[in-house]
């Protein structure tokens, strides 16, 4: 029995039930006409498409439905397979955390991610292991790094390029007289995530140790993501302050350097899906950018996200040796470093790097099994 077909011209309903309109099939056409063999960009507008396009005729022959869009008279073939990853009829998975991305605390002591970067150099399955990672959890560590300056950029090698900022290509974590930035100092910081006042904010970190005899000093990483679920489970309207209006942050600490940026607290998608966190109580600048009778309950929720970010229930703590690393994002996950004596040393060196190219090192990697 012929597979049937519901086509009214406008819209189109295969036998598995997905509905397409026909201008989004038209729009997303892949021969080489519409979209370049070679890369996949397109190479149309919707200028280039009637406003009476239709579908004259469709057809399933094996697994591949062909369908003539008039008054073109352009016929056009799509796996159904493609078809089916592609369907948005239906109700996208919903919640507040994306799919293949898992919250955690403290209870991921036991389970740190790591990779051992001469592995990550040369196996290609060890490399996809720990960039999965990255993407699911938000950092990992890294073991095996030579203990020489630079030899961070041998991470980012493994995925992407250095993200150049006013601290240079990488910037040296370690006490200082008169610092121009409190990292730089003995003191503990409370769980952050980097350069707030960017826009964009670096979206990768990367912190190497090249020496650790200091008494202190541990490394914590808090998940950005997590702090958010348990702020929407507590109080919702709390969370939605936050994620409905800016905060304000800067930085002037260097002659000839004054970064500012505005972005809420809690990042949602128009879907309400967390997409990023922002947090850094060193850099706040004056908010004016709650109206004067939220001000009250903004200040509420945002004193119980900080909170959640200091409660020892939420952190994962490492000590870094010499040749060791970890990588975080600096969009979900905050870090951090408990306080240290001034006996012994400790020297970290730090870059930033961006995203988009670790994850698309990973889907590369992910296509080739």
């Amino acid at each position: 029995m012929a597979d049937v077909i519901q086509n009214d011209g406008q819209t189109l309903t295969l036998p598995n039930g997905a509905r397409f309109h026909a201008v989004w099939l038209r729009d997303n056409a892949l021969d080489a006409d519409t979209r370049a063999p070679g890369n996949g960009q397109r190479l149309i507008t919707l200028a280039d498409i009637p406003d009476d396009i239709a579908i004259s005729n469709a057809a399933i022959a094996g697994d591949i439905l062909t369908v003539t869009f008039a008054p073109e008279n352009k016929t056009c073939d799509f796996p159904l397979a493609w078809l089916d990853a592609h369907r948005y009829d239906q109700p996208r998975p919903g919640g507040l955390i994306a799919d293949g991305l898992t919250t955690w605390d403290a209870s991921l002591n036991a389970d740190v991610p790591t990779g051992h970067l001469p592995d990550l150099q040369t196996s290609p399955d060890a490399l996809r292991a720990w960039l999965s990672a990255v993407r699911k959890f938000g950092f990992a560590k890294v073991t095996g790094v030579p203990v020489s300056e630079g030899s961070l950029f041998q991470i980012v090698d493994l995925f992407g390029y250095v993200r150049e900022t006013n601290y240079g290509r990488l910037f040296e974590v370690r006490t200082e007289v008169n610092p121009v930035n409190l990292a730089y100092t003995g003191l503990g910081l409370q769980a952050h995530t980097d350069n707030p006042y960017r826009d964009p904010a670096p979206t990768l970190q990367i912190l190497a140790c090249l020496e650790n005899s200091a008494d202190g000093g541990e490394n914590m990483v808090v998940d950005g993501f997590r702090v958010a679920e348990r702020l929407h489970r507590e109080n919702p309207g709390w969370f939605n302050l936050l994620a409905g209006h800016s905060m304000r942050f800067a930085y002037a600490g260097e002659a000839g350097v004054a970064l500012h940026a505005r972005r809420p607290l809690v990042d949602v998608s128009p879907e309400g899906q967390l997409i990023g966190v922002r947090f850094n109580a060193r850099s706040a600048a004056p908010n004016v950018d709650v109206p004067f009778d939220k001000m009250a309950d903004w200040y509420a929720a945002y004193r119980r996200m900080s909170q959640i970010i200091d409660d020892p229930a939420m952190e994962v703590t490492f000590k870094l040796a010499p040749g060791e690393a970890f990588i975080v994002d600096n969009t979900r996950v905050l870090h951090a470093r408990k306080g240290y004596s001034g006996a012994g040393h400790r020297w970290l060196q730090g870059c930033y790097a961006d995203k988009d190219g670790l994850l698309s090192t990973l889907v590369a990697l992910e296509a080739q099994t």
